[in-house]
């Protein structure tokens, strides 16, 4: 009887104190990082109550810096030139996806807390040959001091998720990962024909390494398809867009618990012929929230 009193204490925190947080992980190179104006959003999209960020310190290949960050209150400000050292976060002027798809996401879980693991970096691709001095998200490649990209993005999950209570309020929380974002591939397709074909199969491992990471085979997983400004003397900024786009189109087709977004094709441009405008990442991240709730929905129904 004494042993099972034992037991019972034990077992009052797990019934009792713990609660359920959606966590999502957002990641891929300067599109997910985001070049939106915080100025150009309406007020109801710059306060949240019940969503948390974790974004990881973004850096080069073999910097030992990077994935350092602490948990916050989502607000606007995670966008291009976010920084942090792990105890401050420094909110930019701009803002990504995670505005609008924290937003929808709120809307569609009313009763649920969202949490969100952001990583991501302008510039950098799969494909080590296209990496120039951006980074590369290749899991296999040794950069300086072997440190990749994709090893920033391992650190920046580990450190969020040994916090166990995000929100502070002395409750442990229950994490339940609920969906990968990538917008990447830009990068992939401004060099040869022969580093966008292999990107079907680069971004087929990375997405399942990143399952892998969370410990979950089939996680569902959204796409953003790229898309090209034509902002350039020759009309045509990603030489090899059409390939990329075609593997991105090829992953989703074969994978049961993945989508595409496709809506960037209609996005204007901001001051620069590579970053959508502010309206673009206002949609980008509705698109996004709708298309992982429909994934979300048919996974959780698996006995």
């Amino acid at each position: 009887m004494k042993n099972f009193k034992i037991f019972f204490l034990l077992l009052i925190p797990t019934l009792f104190y713990t609660q359920k947080i959606r966590v999502f992980i957002l990641a891929g190179q300067s599109n997910m990082n985001g070049f939106g104006y915080n100025k150009d959003l309406p007020n109801d999209l710059k306060n949240f109550k019940d969503v948390y960020i974790f974004q990881g310190n973004s850096v080069p290949d073999g910097d030992l810096n990077g994935g350092v960050g602490q948990w916050d209150v989502l607000k606007p400000g995670h966008g291009t030139g976010f920084k942090t050292d792990g105890k401050t976060n420094t909110l930019s002027d701009r803002f990504g996806l995670e505005i609008t798809f924290a937003k929808r996401m709120k809307e569609l879980f009313p009763n649920d807390k969202i949490a969100l693991i952001k990583y991501a970096r302008e510039g950098t691709s799969i494909d080590s040959l296209a990496a120039a001095n951006f980074g590369c998200w290749d899991a296999d490649f040794n950069g300086k001091n072997g440190i990749n990209q994709y090893d920033n993005f391992l650190k920046t999950v580990k450190n969020a998720l040994s916090e166990t209570d995000i929100d502070g309020n002395g409750k442990k929380d229950e994490l339940i990962p609920s969906g990968i974002l990538w917008m990447q591939g830009e990068s992939d397709a401004g060099f040869t024909e022969e580093i966008a074909d292999k990107y079907y199969d680069h971004l087929k491992i990375l997405m399942n390494q990143m399952r892998a990471t969370l410990l979950i085979d089939d996680l569902p997983v959204v796409i953003g398809k790229i898309s090209d400004s034509g902002k350039n003397e020759v009309g045509k900024v990603w030489p090899t867009g059409e390939l990329v786009q075609y593997a991105q189109e090829k992953f989703v087709k074969n994978d049961k618990n993945a989508a595409i977004i496709r809506s960037t094709v209609k996005y204007n441009y901001g001051n620069d012929p590579w970053h959508y405008d502010s309206a673009g990442y206002i949609d980008l991240g509705k698109n996004f929230a709708d298309a992982v709730f429909r994934l979300i929905i048919n996974f959780e129904k698996k006995p």
